[in-house]
């Protein structure tokens, strides 16, 4: 049986499904596909910049554990350490650290500003799928789905560019004998754990924005300008 309607309740709330739920998130995307396209792009640069950090540290690591006297002599050209446990080596490290974190917060803020304004910009359609029935629940999933899709999509190809363009850089400055001393299995871990770290701050930037939407009442939605 139905609850009794208050003055800005609902009689019948609708479970939809998850299926629906998707639709209506991807439909979203292609509507706003510009400003999709924007946050989208802060995060490839975001996730291409954390993994160039990461796959130059791997390669620079293991040119300095092939104990090639050659490549040991370019990399003393170009101002690096070749001893891994010196003070210059540690600070490189912690300085890379930092960079990459400050990279992962500027992803989050921008994926999070973004959800905040796709929010302010559907109160009326918020507030319409509200009167008519919609789970609290059902309006938390469009939006956390919505910054899925536009995380995912910025994390692999950003994962890609960061990855292609740090290798070609790479052979570019040591020489093509740089590719036999690419650790393989070092970058294709790199290149999982970016692309779980941006996924989750894709999901991490739409909680709040998503929490904002469901707990809108549906005649402040409907009234909003």
């Amino acid at each position: 049986m139905a609850e009794p309607q208050g003055s800005t309740g609902i009689g019948t709330q609708v479970n939809l499904p998850l299926s629906k739920a998707i639709e209506i998130s991807f439909n979203s995307v292609k509507i706003r596909f510009g400003r999709s396209l924007i946050t989208v792009s802060g995060i490839v640069l975001s996730i291409a910049f954390l993994m160039s950090i990461w796959v130059n540290t791997d390669v620079i690591n293991s040119i300095k554990m092939a104990g090639d006297p050659k490549l040991d002599l370019i990399l003393q050209q170009k101002g690096i350490d070749t001893d891994p446990g010196s003070v210059a080596s540690m600070q490189e490290a912690s300085k890379n650290t930092w960079l990459v974190v400050l990279s992962l917060l500027v992803c989050l803020v921008g994926i999070t500003n973004a959800m905040l304004m796709s929010v302010t910009e559907r109160f009326r359609e918020i507030g319409t799928m509200k009167c008519m029935g919609a789970l609290d629940g059902f309006i938390v999933k469009l939006f956390l789905l919505e910054s899925s899709f536009m995380g995912t999509a910025g994390t692999i190809l950003g994962t890609l560019t960061g990855l292609l363009l740090t290798i070609l850089l790479t052979m570019a400055s040591f020489g093509m004998a740089t590719f036999d001393h690419l650790p393989w299995t070092s970058i294709v871990e790199s290149s999982v754990l970016a692309i779980v770290i941006g996924s989750l701050l894709s999901l991490l930037g739409g909680i709040m924005p998503a929490y904002r939407a469901a707990k809108m009442e549906p005649v402040d939605a409907m009234a909003a300008e």
